[in-house]
């Protein structure tokens, strides 16, 4: 907690700087110095055999399937980067679209990029699932984060040593009160401070189901929709798209669980 506070004081004056002025701050070089100690100081995520074959996590086990990702990733990157965004949100419409799915293969895509750091959270507070889907045994919690109960150290892992994951084992009480909570712009500024990410992700609720993944959207950069092939109404998208853009900027739609007999890859990338 003692961490914590003190990098919610250091986001503080970095944001507002000294009389009101904004403030200048060098980043530390890349693996070097305490950017370096708190990344390797993460526990280590050692995925049990056929996890990733299980979770369907196709970034990491190659095949048909796998370049799809690195194309989203790649087109994500870029967007990204030519305008200057860090925190990416992934929702979906409804549930059952694979926004979990999709936000742990770009994760795990992104873990290949060796010169770029990535931070993925399990933001979807009602309907956790990564636990399951990846078999951990840690009982984290990023709504604890999110309220400054905890720090993300004590609920995070990491894979390699440029991906950090924070999930959340079990259902939040009140997980509309954490993700309207006024401490979250604070919190989240002192994890980018502490460890800083090239990336944020979160994955959050599904966007028409609850008020959840309204509440969180004003605090990332932008969002990806993930919508669910034969399921996933063009209204739906549209209605999403909607509510998006009234809160951040509209990445892109992920086009997921297309059933192709031919040699086309499996999801889709579009606006």
């Amino acid at each position: 907690m003692e961490r914590l506070q003190a990098a919610i004081a250091r986001a503080r004056e970095a944001r507002e700087g000294v009389g009101g002025e904004p403030a200048v701050r060098a980043l530390p070089v890349a693996g070097a110095g305490a950017e370096a100690d708190v990344w390797s100081a993460l526990p280590v995520y050692q995925p049990e055999r056929g996890v990733f074959e299980a979770a369907r996590l196709v970034s990491m086990m190659g095949g048909r399937d796998g370049p799809a990702f690195d194309v989203v990733r790649t087109k994500v990157m870029h967007q990204m980067k030519a305008n200057g965004w860090k925190r990416l949100a992934i929702t979906s419409p409804t549930a059952g679209c694979g926004k979990s799915t999709v936000s742990l293969n770009l994760g795990f895509s992104l873990s290949r990029q060796k010169d770029r750091r990535t931070i993925l959270c399990e933001v979807d507070l009602r309907r956790p699932s990564w636990s399951k889907m990846l078999r951990l045994k840690e009982r984290h919690s990023f709504a604890r984060v999110l309220t400054g109960e905890q720090g993300f150290a004590a609920n995070a892992l990491r894979y390699g040593s440029n991906f950090a994951l924070s999930s959340t084992f079990e259902a939040a009480r009140n997980p509309a009160e954490t993700l309207h909570g006024a401490v979250v712009p604070e919190i989240l500024a002192a994890i980018e401070e502490e460890y800083q990410p090239d990336m944020m992700i979160f994955d959050l609720p599904p966007l028409l189901v609850t008020d959840d993944a309204l509440a969180f959207l004003v605090h990332v950069d932008c969002a990806l929709l993930v919508a669910a092939a034969e399921t996933s109404t063009v209204g739906q998208i549209d209605n999403c798209e909607r509510e998006i853009a009234s809160r951040t900027n509209m990445l892109g739609v992920v086009l997921n669980k297309c059933r192709y007999s031919g040699p086309e890859y499996g999801y889709g990338y579009g606006y």
